[in-house]
């Protein structure tokens, strides 16, 4: 709690307490009230109560310890790639993935007030990839990026420090959460600017997918230290015709030595095809885990 920003406290405080009083409603997520995820949280199950979390793992343990039902994490921008960390984390939570949600990204630069036409922002903070989204119209209005951990978080504390030289680069919600004023709005570099968000709890629900509809499953993996062993696991989805949407690689530890990969098919366990290739791929891995199976939430292919 005592992290946030102060102007950021009281809204937090409120949604731990309707979250307490109904844990099995509650969906948290990493940021400030008014950061895209509060948003993406909304919107993906408006039937729930959102929960502010500092960091993306305060936001996990709030369901590992039984005080959110579900998590909502962003894990990659159609512009700015992967967020940082969600690959090493997910494994390590021990939660399922039970959804996906794509949700278009829109920014506003953002200041305190009052405003005149004399008026220069001459800095900006934002979560990191707010602020690469935004690179071109920082870098065009010479305005100096500065390193926020959410984009709502820096909506408040730039509301705290009361400098109005002082920007944010958030979601247009946070200026009216934070008493600040828009200078200008739809400032992300690209007009299709989309993250994907997966949600997850406790429980996987791969049993509960509807065979009917088309679904994802996604995995972790790390090869055998031989010879074209990524070769043949690739080989074993081609061959039984699963089709897998993405993969990606990233290292474990400080060796450079092992390298785990991260992999979206389409397909459920149980299907023969999505299961003959997982058997392929656990055959020349020494890790396969299964981090979830879901219903698309966009179609791929």
């Amino acid at each position: 709690m005592a992290s946030f920003p102060k102007p950021a406290l009281g809204i937090v405080e409120e949604m731990r307490a309707a979250a307490a009083a109904d844990p099995a409603r509650a969906i948290a997520f990493q940021g400030s009230p008014g950061a895209n995820s509060h948003r993406a949280a909304m919107e993906a199950r408006p039937d729930m109560l959102p929960l502010a979390c500092f960091g993306f793992e305060d936001a996990l343990d709030a369901v590992k310890d039984g005080r959110a039902a579900q998590a909502i994490i962003p894990i990659e921008n159609s512009q700015h790639g992967r967020v940082a960390d969600i690959h090493f984390l997910l494994p390590e939570s021990g939660l399922s993935i039970v959804g996906e949600y794509f949700m278009p990204i829109h920014h506003a630069l953002m200041a305190p007030g009052p405003r005149t036409r004399d008026s220069v922002v001459t800095a900006a903070y934002s979560h990191p990839q707010a602020l690469g989204q935004s690179r071109a119209f920082l870098r065009k209005r010479g305005i100096v990026p500065l390193n926020f951990i959410d984009t709502a978080g820096a909506a408040a504390h730039v509301a705290e420090m009361g400098n109005p030289e002082l920007g944010a680069i958030s979601p247009a919600i946070a200026a009216e959460l934070y008493g600040l004023e828009i200078v200008e709005e739809h400032v992300e570099d690209s007009e299709d600017n989309m993250t994907r968000f997966v949600v997850l709890a406790d429980r996987p629900t791969f049993l509960d997918v509807d065979p009917a509809r088309p679904a994802m499953t996604t995995f972790i993996f790390e090869v055998k230290n031989i010879p074209a062993a990524l070769y043949k696991v690739l080989g074993g989805f081609a061959t039984n015709g699963v089709n897998m949407t993405k993969l990606e690689s990233y290292q474990i530890g400080t060796s450079f030595s092992a390298t785990r990969f991260y992999a979206d098919i389409i397909g459920v366990p149980g299907d023969p095809a999505v299961d003959r290739a997982l058997e392929e791929c656990a055959f020349h891995s020494k890790e396969l885990r299964v981090l979830g199976t879901y219903e698309q939430a966009r179609k791929r292919g």
